[in-house]
């Protein structure tokens, strides 16, 4: 079973906190160990010189990498963050970052998961991140 796009965006809008999806998330896709989100870049989330917060950027990371969870679990089943590890290499700017996020391994009760954050246009690698997630046994 696997999670679509579209049941994504309505996990997204029903289920996340406001200042989340205050970021304007879009799901862009969803694979069987991953996922793909990006948000526009804004004034919004900028700092001095039009450059993304971290806070933006660890955000979508971190929410990329539930969703690649999901993905790996089949449904959107409860992970809690326990872990996220972000390295910021280079100033993100330009009109959309996007967050490519897989599961790197998987257990019983934790969820290992990587990310790479790129701005478009360009396609720059502007951060890495990690994350482990634990898996309630439901």
């Amino acid at each position: 079973m696997t999670v679509s796009v579209a049941e994504a965006e309505k996990i997204l809008e029903q289920s996340f906190a406001p200042w989340v999806r205050a970021l304007d998330i879009r799901v862009d896709i969803m694979g069987t160990d991953r996922a793909t989100l990006s948000i526009p870049i804004t004034d919004q989330i900028a700092r001095v010189g039009g450059i993304v917060s971290g806070q933006a950027q660890a955000t979508l990371a971190d929410t990329s990498m539930v969703f690649a969870c999901f993905a790996h679990l089949g449904a959107p089943l409860p992970v809690a963050t326990t872990n996220l590890d972000t390295q910021f290499l280079r100033p993100g700017t330009g009109e959309r970052l996007r967050c490519e996020a897989h599961v790197v391994r998987a257990g019983k009760a934790l969820i290992f998961a990587r990310a790479d954050l790129l701005t478009a246009p360009g396609d720059k690698l502007v951060a890495q991140a990690t994350a482990t997630f634990f898996k309630p046994q439901v």
